[in-house]
């Protein structure tokens, strides 16, 4: 087994139709409780399952880490799959096509191949190290607004949970700031959407102040071989530890990164 990761690609392009195979055939079923307004289907845990069995067998010493299942504990000279069976779970119970399925390849902290298909939208986008990015294998670019006011900015999904309130005034301070500053906001409810719509070009930036690695890190690596710079909130290079996620075209960035640092300090 290779540890290249454009060799790979085929496996996890393999791994993604399977599971673009069950999203669109199948209801959303039983839907499990995960915390505050936060649930799983049925169909999470089946593509989940569906993909885990796929790695296994094409990759047996590269472990994974899913959102519904958690790691299996294995890394291969720092490799791991990491996995969100369907990003975007609560639009896919309401019957939204704004959902995907997300893959990713991280060596250490940062991702090295990525997949992200949206089986509704019958689009899927890829990218390896040092390759480029793709949509349904033709090359694509971000854009190249180069000012704030000229973007099309969309925002991640507000919290839900315990501490809720504490961690929407940052977003909602954001929100504030953008809707005054920026051409318009938009709210899609799914990480690898936001991502990739950004790679793209459909959007020109995109502010996630989460960064769960199985939600960000195939979009993040598709976004930046797109030519998108993605940072933390502070502007720092991103990785998969970092606290937020900042893609943008990179005319527009320094300025996203300067709304956001202004509107977090002026928050208790």
């Amino acid at each position: 087994m290779t540890d290249d990761a454009r060799a790979l690609m085929p496996i996890a392009l393999e791994a993604v139709a399977v599971a673009r195979e069950l999203v669109t055939t199948s209801l959303p079923g039983v839907v499990t409780s995960k915390g505050d307004r936060d649930m799983a289907t049925e169909v999470d845990f089946a593509v989940e399952r569906a993909v885990r069995e796929h790695l296994a067998r094409h990759t047996p010493a590269i472990g994974v880490l899913g959102e519904e299942e958690g790691t299996d504990g294995r890394v291969h000279n720092g490799l791991q799959w990491v996995l969100d069976p369907v990003d975007g779970t609560v639009n896919f119970v309401h019957g939204l096509p704004l959902c995907g399925v997300s893959l990713a390849l991280v060596r250490d902290d940062t991702a090295i191949l990525g997949v992200i298909d949206l089986p509704f939208l019958g689009s899927r986008y890829a990218a390896a190290e040092g390759g480029g990015a793709t949509a349904d294998d033709e090359p694509i670019k971000c854009s190249t607004t180069a000012t704030l006011d000229a973007a099309l900015v969309s925002m991640g999904d507000y919290a839900v949970g315990d501490d809720a309130g504490r961690l929407n005034r940052d977003r909602l301070a954001i929100t504030r700031l953008l809707a005054a500053r920026a051409q318009r906001v938009r709210m899609f409810g799914s990480a690898a959407i936001d991502l990739v719509w950004v790679a793209e070009g459909r959007t020109d930036a995109c502010v996630m102040l989460a960064n769960k690695p199985w939600d960000t890190a195939a979009g993040v690596l598709i976004a930046k071989e797109a030519g998108a710079l993605v940072t933390d909130a502070d502007g720092t290079p991103h990785t998969t530890a970092s606290g937020a996620t900042l893609a943008a075209a990179p005319g527009v960035l320094p300025e996203l990164v300067a709304l956001v640092g202004e509107a977090r300090s002026g928050q208790p």
